[in-house]
């Protein structure tokens, strides 16, 4: 058994057994992005191979607000499945995932394959539906202390996603969504209150679409990474902080400028 599927193995048994293991940097000397991304692909084979069906990408630290504080400085990307993607409405248990926090998320379903160098308008046309998401993420490493590697290699810290509806863009309104979508705001709150708020830009300085802008050119430069898919969804990076969630406390946003509904989400 190889390296990297003996740390896919470890790791993917640290999610089913619910604890934390020690960050993988501190233990291989230049145990990089490029060995990374090599795991995750190895993990998510694992996955599948027991049934678990990937449905999309979620892309995580898109927001440079948060850099400075996990010490984490350029976006990363990983799979979301069927197991782990659900409609919102439904209380959302907490309890598998180690260290939630929540992040609220705008979320774009593919009609057809980005590539990169698009412009905008090229980009935008790539994209059939918009729904509103809250991703709750997880770390397998204690205290939030982590290399971006590690991250990678571990889920890109992707526990779960719940969703609202998907709104389809119509061909008329095309323009408008796209000057929404790289301007609108919006409140986070708990049991109520109001814990942050954020700003469209606060997404690599574009919005959704530079995310996947980003993704596109990403998997693009690293050979041997799955290309995008039509019918895939794409989320795209938290809005806010990512808050800590527990058990018993219900979450929900107000979306300013952007005509998605608001979500709200309690979790047991």
């Amino acid at each position: 058994m190889t390296e990297t599927e003996q740390l896919a193995r470890r790791i993917l048994e640290a999610l089913d057994t619910g604890r934390q293991i020690p960050c993988i940097s501190d233990e291989l000397v230049g145990f990089d992005q490029d060995a990374a991304y090599a795991v995750s692909h190895e993990v998510t084979r694992l996955r599948v191979a027991r049934g678990e069906k990937p449905v999309g990408r979620k892309i995580g630290f898109t927001n440079r607000t948060i850099w400075e504080e996990y010490k984490v400085y350029a976006p990363i990307w990983g799979p979301v499945y069927d197991t782990t993607v659900a409609e919102a409405g439904k209380p959302q248990p907490l309890g598998h995932l180690l260290e939630p926090r929540i992040e609220p998320e705008i979320v774009l379903r593919l009609s057809a394959t980005p590539e990169a160098g698009m412009d905008d308008e090229a980009l935008f046309d790539c994209i059939s539906h918009v729904a509103h998401g809250f991703e709750i993420v997880q770390s397998l490493f204690a205290g939030w202390k982590f290399r971006a590697a590690d991250t990678i290699a571990a889920f890109a810290l992707h526990g779960a996603l719940t969703h609202g509806p998907f709104v389809e863009i119509a061909s008329e309104a095309r323009g408008d969504w796209m000057a929404r979508l790289a301007s609108f705001t919006i409140t986070l709150k708990r049991d109520g209150m109001a814990m942050d708020k954020g700003r469209a830009e606060n997404v690599l300085g574009g919005g959704p679409l530079a995310a996947l802008a980003h993704l596109a050119k990403v998997l693009a430069d690293r050979p041997g990474s799955p290309g995008l898919r039509p019918g895939e969804i794409i989320s795209t990076g938290t809005l806010t902080r990512a808050l800590p969630v527990s058990t018993g406390e219900t979450w929900s946003t107000e979306l300013h400028n952007l005509p998605l509904p608001d979500l709200t989400q309690a979790f047991i």
